[in-house]
């Protein structure tokens, strides 16, 4: 029995072949933020009736003067291993994400890639489409000219879209779920050459539709290896997987990542498909931090030493050059007794880049990198992952309990019983131990009561988040952690920061 209270027949689910992952439907399953729960925070509780104020005229993201020089919109690509996820980046953008050593020798993605890119369309009508969409490095200029033999034509720059890179293998579905939580839109990559659906394809798919993801694009790669016949099966195939789900509607491209092929199809639908969202640029930035680095070269001089570098995505908010900022939860120790302390950093924005733009502000969408004064040893190896980013004393409370409404899937995605049937999501125990990612914030959590669809958990590490926030839980089997659910924060216990 799920979570929620659904009951399905053992032998109706057996026979199914696909992995579905129609189970996944938060819109039909959405309940009330109440909580089953009597040990509430009366502090931490929001008033559902108080309504924002409409969006006053602001700057639009498809401006010139902003998309030149900064990307608006995050895609991430998601996905089964080897499937093709860097390298349609790389064929799009022209940037190798993988990068780190260990990423190379074994050629999979292992933490999570960037890369931006320009998409242009000419403005000669006699153009035709797609072979009038073109994309460059995020350093190209405005309006370079029309490259097809005999037109006359100038590219228009159209969008300035920032790529998350996601890994495909099933031990790093964390890291997938961090790089969800900064994304607009995703590019689902299916390989041609094998059956579909593989199992992190539909773990994947599923953990979109979690974080309300509905703006999805299907690429079905490697159709170079296949013959007429068996790319319209897999085409099919492929149909028959997304029936139902959040991808149901979703375009079908057929492309070879390897080999550049209709690639301008894909731009041409990231255009005409996928909307720039809106964004609020008014209210306190708020930037979620997803990876972290230390960009001082060994045996660099005293002078020259540069402070650590936060990347991320802002949510809301702008960022400019000077401000005082703030990161949650920051340092987290524990004092003699045992309880969790924590201890935000405090700096001043020296720089932000966009990849090899300098920029003076930075709006929400694309990935962003902002330097600070922040002692190099805390951002060195991604060790700011999962913390927030925002004007000093404007950032949400930090918590370390927290309770939640939640929904568990009827199924696991991508593990198979003895016998091939899809293995069953077992319900919640009190003292389990679960995997939950808040935002981009990866941490275990003890399940410390229970009752009906309502857990109250206790954070490993504490988390700076707001009440209503989405998050996915996971749980350890075969030394994996498999997506089982996810949950909406009701209330919880608030952790008062030292700022000694």
């Amino acid at each position: 029995m799920s979570a929620n209270g659904d009951k399905y027949d053992p032998e109706v689910e057996s026979d199914s072949e696909s992995e579905s992952v129609d189970d996944v439907s938060p819109e039909t399953q959405e309940k009330p933020l109440k909580s089953a729960l009597k040990s509430s925070n009366p502090m931490t509780s929001t008033d559902p009736t108080i309504q924002r104020p409409p969006l006053p005229p602001q700057t639009d993201p498809k401006d010139l003067d902003i998309i030149a020089r900064q990307a608006t919109i995050n895609i991430g690509t998601i996905g089964h291993v080897a499937h093709g996820k860097s390298t349609v980046v790389k064929a799009i953008s022209g940037v190798q994400t993988v990068r780190f050593k260990n990423e190379l020798i074994r050629n999979i993605t292992i933490k999570l890639g960037y890369a931006n890119a320009k998409i242009y369309q000419c403005d000669n009508p006699a153009c035709p489409r797609p072979g009038c969409y073109r994309s460059y490095k995020s350093d190209k200029e405005v309006d370079p000219p029309c490259e097809r033999e005999g037109c006359e034509g100038t590219y228009r720059l159209l969008r300035h879209v920032s790529f998350v890179d996601c890994p495909g293998h099933d031990i790093l579905m964390s890291t997938m779920l961090s790089g969800a939580a900064v994304m607009d839109a995703a590019l689902l990559l299916i390989a041609g050459n094998e059956s579909c659906p593989q199992p992190q394809t539909s773990e994947h798919l599923a953990a979109i539709e979690i974080m309300k993801l509905d703006k999805i694009i299907i690429l079905q790669n490697k159709v170079d290896l296949m013959r007429e016949e068996a790319a319209q099966q897999h085409y099919q195939s492929i149909l028959k997987f997304i029936r139902g789900t959040v991808a149901g509607k979703s375009p079908i491209i057929p492309i070879s990542a390897q080999l550049k092929f209709n690639i301008d199809a894909v731009l041409d639908s990231l255009v005409n498909t996928i909307p720039i969202p809106p964004r609020d640029f008014t209210i306190d930035p708020y930037m979620i931090v997803i990876r972290s680095f230390d960009v001082n070269k060994p045996g660099a001089e005293i002078q020259d030493l540069k402070g650590g570098v936060a990347g991320g995505s802002i949510l809301h908010g702008v960022l400019k050059l000077g401000d005082e900022i703030e990161i949650r939860p920051g340092i987290v120790t524990r004092d003699d007794k045992g309880a969790l302390q924590c201890k935000p950093i405090f700096s001043r924005i020296v720089s932000l880049n966009s990849e090899a733009n300098d920029l003076k502000y930075a709006v929400p969408g694309g990935l962003i990198g902002v330097g600070t004064r922040i002692d190099p040893t805390l951002c060195r190896a991604d060790r700011l992952v999962g913390h927030v980013l925002g004007l000093k004393g404007r950032l949400p409370e930090i918590y370390s309990e927290i309770e939640i409404n939640f929904y568990l899937l009827r199924r696991l995605l991508g593990v198979r019983t003895a016998d091939g049937k899809q293995a069953k999501v077992a319900k919640l125990a009190k003292n389990e131990v679960i995997m939950v990612n808040i935002g981009s914030t990866s941490t275990g959590a003890k399940v410390s009561a229970i009752k009906n669809d309502a857990a109250k958990l206790v954070l490993t590490t504490p988390a700076c988040t707001n009440i209503g926030e989405k998050v996915a839980l996971s749980r350890r089997i075969e030394k994996h952690w498999r997506l089982i659910g996810w949950a909406t924060i009701v209330a919880g216990v608030t952790l008062e920061p030292t700022t000694s």
